[in-house]
């Protein structure tokens, strides 16, 4: 009995006050994009690339945070396992983007992070783009590009009750297509 009540009450859960679906509706909107909330994925056809977009889910104390995760999967000729994560430097303002290991080949991830670096245009996409993390990693010859906006979510708060979704400006929306259409390009060429 005792085992049953621990499994059940430390069974992971949805938060309480968490609508399934409804971030990713007030995103479609804000992107006009209309297929994204039954599909789940954002496209543009000009440039001819599609990304998964997958709400995450931050529980806290009395709240919790939902925020959409967008990502892009692409074939890799090259092997070698590498993963990445690229972040903003600078501590009041952005001043660059810096690529820090996380795990696989040191000598690989140093040609990678070389490369994306020196790309011009993803760079000037990036640096404005209000990231909370985006990960990189080479996996079963597939390259899986994870950017989390800081837009596009909603805080869910109990107590004062109250929900607000935090919107992608124009400007962001601008360099999240962008830095998309760039990374879908520059990839498969990695």
């Amino acid at each position: 009995m005792i085992r049953n009540l621990r499994e059940r009450l430390l069974a992971p859960r949805a938060p309480s006050g968490y609508r399934p679906g409804a971030t990713l509706a007030c995103l479609a909107r804000n992107l006009g994009q209309q297929n994204l909330v039954a599909a789940g994925v954002i496209h543009d056809p000009a440039q001819g690339w599609q990304a998964r977009v997958y709400e995450r889910v931050e529980a806290h104390l009395l709240m919790h945070i939902v925020t959409c995760e967008f990502q892009l999967q692409l074939p890799a000729p090259q092997g070698g396992e590498v993963s990445l994560e690229l972040r903003h430097t600078g501590a009041l303002r952005r001043t660059g983007l810096a690529c820090v290991y996380r795990k696989g080949d040191r000598a690989r991830f140093a040609r990678l992070r070389d490369r994306l670096l020196q790309q011009a245009a993803l760079v000037a996409a990036l640096m404005p783009l209000d990231f909370k993390r985006l990960t990189l990693a080479w996996r079963d010859g597939q390259w899986l590009l994870t950017l989390e906006h800081m837009g596009g979510s909603e805080v869910v708060n109990r107590m004062p009750a109250f929900r607000r979704y935090i919107p992608i400006s124009p400007e962001q929306r601008a360099h999240l297509m962008a830095s998309l259409a760039q990374f879908n390009t520059l990839l498969p060429s990695l």
